[in-house]
């Protein structure tokens, strides 16, 4: 899989679309949530993604210090319906730390995890910070990467 992470001011045109568009699928229209899904930080972020027959796949987004944490942030982490269960998930991440590691040179990461991926983020190395709580209507618990 070949993966790109630009920052927005390198996105093209059919680039942001395509996220935005795979963003809305996945949580607005699959997991029934209405929310404001333009919501300015992507405007200073990164995104990592990976585009396969001209569909965006896999895709995270990752935040800089100080936009929605004090630490990196990671979020609307996603992997297209049609391409889970390939290991496309634990990859998009490994890059993901890979890059914040190297590229921002951070270490701390804070991310609000649906409560469902529990599992999931324990095994990249994460860890609960916080109780469970709702995030629109989705129980979430945020967890930090040390």
């Amino acid at each position: 899989m070949d993966w790109q992470i630009k920052h927005f001011k390198e996105l093209d045109t059919m680039e942001l679309y395509k996220i935005i568009k795979e963003r809305v699928d996945v949580f607005v229209v699959e997991q029934n949530c209405p929310y404001p899904e333009c919501d300015n930080k992507d405007l200073e972020s990164y995104h990592i993604f990976s585009i396969d027959e001209g569909n965006i796949v896999a895709y995270a987004r990752i935040l800089p210090k100080g936009i929605s944490y004090n630490e990196v942030s990671i979020g609307r982490v996603l992997v297209n319906q049609k391409y889970r269960k390939q290991g496309l998930g634990k990859e998009l991440m490994e890059n993901t730390l890979r890059f914040i590691k190297d590229e921002l040179n951070e270490t701390n990461i804070r991310i609000s995890a649906q409560e469902y991926l529990f599992k999931f983020y324990c095994e990249l190395g994460f860890e609960q910070v916080s109780e469970i709580y709702l995030e629109d209507g989705i129980p979430h618990l945020e967890m930090i990467y040390i």
